[in-house]
């Protein structure tokens, strides 16, 4: 299940219906299933918060994965994946202006990117955050033919 929330911020995510569809097909190219998914969308001050009290970490950032996931599988052979992930709205929409990608874009990246940890990706270096972002970029090119089909 995968379930959308805010705090400290009016946002409202549009298009939940395509995107929760999304987000499965692209943990289920990977071997995954999504258990409890939980986006919580919120403000810099926020994640700044959370950032600091959970992670010791005195920086803002766009986005704070907390991955509850059990090592298990499920009946479907499939492992399972559920998390809490934190997106600061207010840094996406930075984000999207300084790369030039618009704040859409840049949220639909933001909330693969999370789902992307969950399911075996790192951006630690250099080459592993090529490889993030390759897969954020596959993933946004299959947003663009699903929304196609619609």
């Amino acid at each position: 299940m995968i379930r959308y929330f805010t705090e400290d911020t009016t946002f409202s995510l549009k298009g939940k219906r395509l995107i929760n569809k999304w987000l499965r097909e692209v943990a289920a190219g990977r071997g995954y299933e999504l258990g409890e998914l939980n986006y919580i969308f919120c403000s810099d001050a926020y994640l700044l918060a959370i950032n600091r009290q959970f992670l010791g970490h005195d920086y803002e950032t766009d986005i704070i994965t907390f991955d509850n996931s059990e090592d298990y599988l499920l009946e479907t052979g499939r492992r399972g994946v559920s998390a809490d992930i934190y997106i600061s709205i207010d840094t996406v929409r930075l984000n999207g202006k300084a790369y030039g990608e618009g704040f859409e874009r840049e949220l639909h990246r933001v909330i693969v990117h999370g789902l992307l940890h969950l399911i075996g990706y790192d951006d630690t270096t250099v080459w592993k955050q090529q490889r993030m972002r390759a897969a954020e970029n596959r993933a946004l090119v299959l947003l663009d033919t699903m929304r196609k089909g619609e």
